[in-house]
């Protein structure tokens, strides 16, 4: 995995001009190092992640645009633009954009550990079974739905 360099990565551009597309929202990733990955996401409204565990990765959100409802840790919250989501390693969550209108966020995870290649294994699925099976091997647990309430 390479080292960070110094720089600026455009608005417009992403790492080697990547944007993926996983169940609908689009990310877009900025930087990637061994310690740290991060991205930005589009979530139209009406899309959402459903409630999951990093069991090796604290995961933050700053966002940019819209508003989100959360599940984190069994309770409901929700954040506005200019807000900063803390999503620590362990911790259920669940990210929804019951809204109305899209959400731009900005996602970072650390450490990077095998966040970067499982975004590019779901890239274009449609299967949200085979998306649960590929990110259970990719250190990213989603929770049974009775669970997740």
């Amino acid at each position: 995995m390479p080292t960070m360099t110094p720089g600026i990565t455009r608005a417009s551009d992403g790492i080697d001009g990547i944007s993926w597309d996983i169940l609908g929202q689009t990310y877009v990733p900025k930087q990637l190092s061994e310690d740290s990955f991060a991205w930005h996401a589009t979530l139209p409204s009406g899309t959402f992640v459903p409630p999951h565990i990093h069991p090796t990765q604290d995961e933050f959100i700053y966002l940019v645009e819209g508003r989100l409802d959360l599940k984190l840790a069994g309770e409901d919250h929700n954040a506005a633009p200019g807000d900063l989501i803390r999503l620590p390693m362990g911790i259920p969550h669940g990210i929804f954009n019951n809204g109305g209108d899209t959400v731009r966020c900005l996602f970072w995870v650390a450490p990077t550990r095998r966040l970067f290649d499982l975004f590019g294994k779901l890239h274009g699925l449609t299967d949200p079974n085979e998306v649960v099976r590929i990110s259970a091997e990719h250190e990213v647990d989603f929770l049974p739905p009775d669970e997740a309430a």
